[in-house]
């Protein structure tokens, strides 16, 4: 058994493909849920290795995964790594940023991991808390107006800009579900432009209908 860190642009198929191994294998060993997103930055095992790999990316643009892609381009069938494909409206992502979606990804898979519990404020302030050490208190659409204004910076972008941006603050002053007319929804972008957490992991925020009054907010700490 070996370990690898994963990089930006790893995806599980092309490192089952290096590793001679399987991506069931890896996804099994790794307690990965979804093998359609990895997060770079985390070490993953690599079962029945013997760790004669330098685990060093190779050179001239890195080593090709199935179907020719590069292992830094991205490659289809086997789901990308969990890193920002872009900036949006809000600038680079700063460390502060991949920090808070690093923070708020343990904190969803802490609690409710792909099923909500109905607790996404709880979720985004424990995230909050974690990664700055500030405590944000109020419910999904009252958290907008508790963000420490020294820490968080309101930015103009549309959800989908949002969405390809890790560590961004949301709130929706309303959502379609009974509860979420009257408290709201919030959550924290992952950066892989379909995905938020809060008390779990929501794979398609994009799909999730019904919702209005969206803000979004930039870590500036």
């Amino acid at each position: 058994m070996s370990n690898y860190r994963i990089r930006p642009g790893d995806t599980l198929s092309a490192l089952a493909s290096r590793f001679k191994t399987s991506v069931s294998a890896l996804a099994r060993t790794n307690n990965i849920a979804n093998p359609n997103l990895i997060y770079a930055g985390r070490s993953l095992r690599v079962p029945g290795h013997g760790g004669t790999d330098s685990f060093q990316p190779a050179r001239g643009g890195g080593a090709k995964g199935p179907g020719g892609a590069g292992r830094n381009g991205g490659a289809a069938g086997g789901g990308s790594v969990g890193a920002p494909r872009g900036t949006g409206s809000s600038g680079p992502a700063t460390p502060a940023m991949r920090k808070l979606a690093e923070a708020g990804r343990a904190a969803a898979m802490g609690m409710g991991g792909y099923n909500s519990q109905g607790l996404c404020a709880t979720g985004v302030s424990r995230a909050i808390q974690n990664a700055f050490g500030v405590k944000v208190w109020g419910n999904g659409n009252q958290i907008d107006n508790n963000l420490p204004r020294d820490k968080f910076k309101q930015v103009n972008m549309s959800l989908e800009e949002a969405l390809k941006t890790p560590g961004l603050v949301l709130t929706w002053e309303k959502t379609s579900s009974r509860l979420g007319s009257i408290y709201g929804h919030t959550a924290i972008t992952t950066g892989d432009g379909r995905s938020s957490v809060s008390d779990f992991i929501e794979r398609n925020t994009l799909g999730a209908g019904g919702r209005s009054g969206l803000k979004v907010f930039r870590p500036i700490v």
